[in-house]
């Protein structure tokens, strides 16, 4: 039998994104508390994404969200990694606040603990994409659309990370078609 690597790509591609997605679960947590959430997108759910993209850099003025909307056509899959917000009642301070009783007033300011969770989260998912030499990237443009769209119910801190195999990563070395902002 013959296989072309092209005929396969795709099969192969959504095996690394579940590797990435297992990754991510089992990444270390900061307090040993798992608030971390995964997802993956394939097919006309990235083509959906791109077209809200799209009108959220029409609506913030942001204009990397429109020349990355394009650019997560070329993905097979995205994986999206975030968190659910918990406080961990350490005090630490790190959030800014002196106790977590004094955050708590503050629901929308994520704790530090879980920032860094996806953070590790993140890291660990790329790993796993470079090790089978697949090309990632990891967006926030991605994330931030996806947590306006409630793909993720209950997440903040959303980050996005298309993959692709091909010989050119398409997530680098990408040209804007309007001046940044």
């Amino acid at each position: 039998m013959i296989t072309n690597e092209r005929d396969t790509r795709r099969e192969r591609l959504l095996l690394v994104a579940n590797e990435m997605m297992t990754a991510a679960r089992t990444a270390p947590k900061g307090k040993g508390i798992d608030i971390i959430e995964v997802t993956m997108l394939t097919g006309k759910d990235i083509i959906e994404l791109s077209k809200a993209m799209l009108e959220y850099s029409s609506k913030s003025g942001l204009k990397f969200v429109m020349r990355d909307a394009a650019n997560i056509l070329h993905a097979e899959a995205i994986v999206l990694i975030g968190t659910k917000q918990q406080i961990h009642n350490l005090n630490c301070g790190y959030c800014g606040f002196q106790t977590c009783v004094e955050k708590q007033q503050f629901p929308t300011i994520p704790c530090s603990l879980n920032s860094v969770d996806v953070g590790i989260a993140i890291g660990s998912a790329c790993s796993v994409a470079t090790d089978h030499r697949v090309d990632s990237r990891v967006m926030f443009s991605v994330g931030r659309v996806a947590q306006e769209l409630d793909l993720m119910p209950g997440c903040s801190n959303i980050y996005g990370i298309p993959i692709s195999a091909s010989s050119k990563n398409p997530f680098f070395d990408r040209i804007s078609t309007s001046p940044a902002k």
